[in-house]
């Protein structure tokens, strides 16, 4: 009964997910322009579509710098052997942002220079990091806090046998071929 149990949890678990991005593309476009008509009527419409452009081209200039330095310092994270978890995340942070830049919009704007910006991306970075281990443990495991008094070995870890495998097909290579006849 516990392996008909797996999928539909799973299922349930992902509902949550589609529920939350279903409802910010729904409501991102209304809170975009409810900031925009707030901003026009305060400064006028030329001064928000002024710092409209001024926001998104400075965004992008700002998320080009920054995916440049971000790849240098992945290059130099895979030259050197480590392992580029922080280079990695930076690099789907600085894609969403400059996704989120490409609306139009102050509310998107602010979320994209959050993810974008130098000294608050770490911020961003700790935050994604620890949803995606949570929904990995959560995927593997179980939950972090039904995991925490379990053991750390992996799933179906047992006790360890050295042996080796013995194939009784030769290699292609040294196979005997068989004596072709000249006609």
């Amino acid at each position: 009964m516990s392996s008909m149990s797996g999928p539909p949890q799973q299922a349930r678990r992902r509902r949550p997910v589609l529920r939350w991005i279903l409802l910010a593309l729904v409501l991102l476009p209304i809170i975009e322009i409810a900031v925009l008509i707030m901003v026009g009527r305060a400064v006028g419409l030329w001064w928000t579509l002024a710092l409209i452009i001024v926001v998104a081209v400075a965004g992008t200039w700002l998320a080009r710098r920054e995916s440049s330095r971000t790849y240098r310092e992945l290059q130099q994270a895979l030259n050197s052997g480590r392992m580029p978890a922080d280079q990695v995340t930076d690099a789907i942070l600085l894609t969403v942002g400059g996704l989120l830049l490409l609306l139009p919009g102050f509310v998107s704007d602010v979320i994209a220079l959050v993810l974008i910006l130098p000294f608050t991306r770490p911020l961003a970075r700790r935050l994604l990091q620890a949803v995606v281990a949570s929904r990995a443990l959560a995927t593997v495991g179980g939950s972090p806090a039904a995991s925490a008094g379990r053991s750390r070995r992996a799933p179906g870890a047992g006790t360890v046998i050295d042996g080796e495998i013995v194939d009784e097909q030769p290699p292609p290579w040294q196979q005997e071929r068989p004596p072709q006849i000249d006609r």
